[in-house]
Formats: structure tokens, sequence, C-alpha cells
């Protein structure tokens, strides 16, 4: 008896056996990609195969941008059957076009770049997707690639604003002829009161360049208090940052708090008297860390869903952010987030540097400008 019970029980486990095999190849015949999962490198590679013929058949992807920057040449490079459909434009500019295009039902934009103010009431118009489940490369997925080891978002869930670079805000811009930088060391140097009336700043209550404001109203040792002594020493708001310039060349303001040192930086290409500041000259303050125009996102009920995601993918790798990096001639890009690629060809000012106190221009306590204008509703009756 003892034998008999000892080859059942043994055919009885073959059996089971048996049964199981044959499950699991049912299993596989209807669903392979399940069982695939077991292996992650196969996976994303099948994947990534996938969504780049599906992108090719929907022949195109509809960027829109800020204007500045040129990564998506190396894009177009790389996938030339997928068409790069650049709309560029300023922050003022793209977000009344697609909040338009959403009040008319029109779907046309996949992928978005810009600042956090126009991110923030994007996000809140419920326009912007998660980013993370069309992320699909594994050195896009790995968070140790990144500065800090993370990815860093820019709203209050942490998954909708991809912040992808930051970087040393200069935005001190002055007149050569008129302003001895020598005595700029701190932003309490401003209120001395040879500069009364001669400071411009952007105006907050309009869409875009916003950082320099949202620096000193979050930085500790400056704050709402800060502003207002600026305030009464004549600090005075504007909308048009090139008549800012236009003001800071000729000395009739000759210190501009802007967002567009680039356009500073062109006309003192041009010959005019204008630069801008290191940012680490006012370091006893605190460094202003900026993220804002380097934030990518993936717009929901995007009509080029595949495309996105390899777009987004590319621009994201290595390769992508070296090509953001990278720049155009006489116009370096921004200093990606990526900590695995080289920061040589950046200029000085745009480093990173250790042991400094950065004030980080980013995050939903940051971006959310309700704050500093109340404060400047405030200061304006």
């Amino acid at each position: 008896m003892r034998r008999v019970d000892a080859f059942e029980n043994l055919a009885g486990r073959k059996f089971m056996v048996m049964i199981a095999s044959f499950l699991g190849l049912l299993l596989f015949l209807a669903n392979p990609s399940r069982i695939l999962a077991a292996d992650p490198a196969l996976t994303w590679e099948t994947e990534w195969e996938r969504t780049v013929r599906a992108a090719e058949q929907e022949g195109q992807i509809v960027y829109y941008k800020l204007r500045t920057g040129t990564e998506y040449e190396g894009f177009q490079k790389k996938y030339p059957k997928i068409k790069m459909v650049a709309e560029s434009g300023s922050a003022s500019q793209v977000l009344p076009r697609i909040t338009a295009e959403r009040r008319a039902g029109k779907y046309l934009a996949d992928v978005i770049r810009v600042g956090g103010g126009t991110f923030g009431t994007l996000v809140n118009a419920k326009i912007i997707d998660p980013i993370a489940p069309a992320f699909i490369l594994p050195e896009v997925i790995d968070p140790s690639k990144w500065f800090e080891g993370k990815h860093h978002f820019n709203d209050a869930e942490g998954k909708h604003v991809f912040i992808y670079a930051a970087f040393p805000l200069r935005f001190v811009g002055y007149n050569t002829q008129i302003v001895d930088p020598k005595t700029l060391t701190s932003m309490r140097d401003l209120l001395d009161p040879r500069w009364k009336g001669k400071i411009t700043i952007k105006d907050p209550r309009d869409p875009g360049g916003g950082s320099p404001l949202l620096y000193l109203y979050y930085n500790p040792q400056l704050g709402p208090e800060f502003i207002r002594k600026l305030w009464q020493n004549g600090l005075t708001l504007l909308r048009d940052e090139r008549q800012q310039v236009d003001w800071l060349a000729s000395g009739k303001y000759p210190i501009a708090l802007t967002a567009k040192a680039d356009e500073v930086d062109e006309a003192k290409s041009q010959g005019l008297p204008v630069t801008v500041m290191d940012p680490h000259a006012f370091r006893k303050d605190g460094v202003a860390l900026e993220s804002g125009g380097t934030m990518i996102g993936l717009v929901n009920r995007a009509p080029h869903p595949n495309a996105a995601k390899v777009f987004l993918n590319w621009f994201l790798s290595r390769e992508g952010q070296m090509a953001l990096q990278k720049g155009a001639p006489n116009d370096p890009g921004p200093n990606s987030l990526r900590e695995d690629i080289s920061k040589d060809d950046l200029p000085v000012y745009l480093h990173r540097h250790k042991g400094v106190n950065y004030i980080r221009l980013w995050g939903p306590e940051v971006w959310d400008r309700d704050a500093a204008r109340k404060l400047v509703n405030e200061l304006v009756k």
C-alpha cells in the first residue's frame, strides 16, 4: 500500500506540473507581453521598436515651445520619418494659443516646452498629462542619472511638469557707462538712493519672465519686505522686455532685473553699453537657480501620441540633452540636470558650483505666483 500511495502521489505531481505548463503556454499565446515582462531589457526594446514604428506611421509631432533652443533639429536628423513641426513663441503667445484651441475643440499640440507660470495654468486647466508613463528608455526612467539622483517636477503632484535643466539665474543687467559692478555685491545695494527710480522689473501679472521677482519674494534673506523697500525706491514695472533692454542701453533705467539675459547679451554684441552680472556675485544673498523655460510636458489628447513618446524619450536621453545643452553657435543651451553628460563646453556662468546656497526657483510653492501678484497689486494701488 505504501508503494502504491507513493506512486499515486508521484503521478499526481507530474500531472499537476503538466497542467501548469499547459496553462502557462496558453497564457503566453494569449498575451506574450506579460511573459516577456520578466525580461526588462527585452520588454523596453520591444516596446521602443513598436513605438518608433507607430510614430513613423503617424508621420509628425507638433511641438509648442519658447523661441529659444534648436534641439528639435537633432531629433529630426535621428528620426527623419517623423516630421518635427515646431511652433515657437513667447509664453504670452503660447498660452492663449493653446487655450483658444482647446475652447474651439482643436487638439493640435503633442508636447509643450514653456516656463513654470504658463505650465501652472495649463495643469490647472487639465491640459497636461502625467509624463512618466511615456518614458520607455531605461536611461530616462533611471533617476540616478539626474541632479541629486531624482527627477524634478514643478507641479504639486510631481508628475506633470518635468524640469530638465537648471542654471544660476543671470538677472541683473546694467549700463556699463553708469553702473560700477563692484558696488553691487548684494541685492540690498539696489536700495542705495542713487538708484531711486532707475531700476525696472518684469510685471509678474503678465505671463512669463517672473523669475527675478520670485527669487526676491521667496529668498528667506530678502522676501516681501525687501520688495516693498525696493518699490519705495522707485522700482518700475514693465511688460515689454525689449523696451527694458532699450531703456537699459539708453541709460534711462541703468539697472534691469530681467529674465531675458540673452537679449541683453545680444544688445552687448551689437556694441551697446550693457551687460549682465555673474549671478555668483550675489552669493551672500543666495544664488537663484533658475528652471523657467526649461520644463516640458505631455499634452493630453495628443494627436500623435507615439511620436510624442519618441520625442520625449529622445529629448530626455543623454543624446537629446547633449544636443540641448550644446545649443547653437554663440548661443549656449541651458545646463541640463542630467549629471552624466559633460559641462565643459558651457559658459562658466551657467555652471552649478558646489558649496553655494542656491535658491531654487521651481516647485509649486515657488511657481504659485498668487502671493507675489497680491503683493504687487497692493504696491501699485
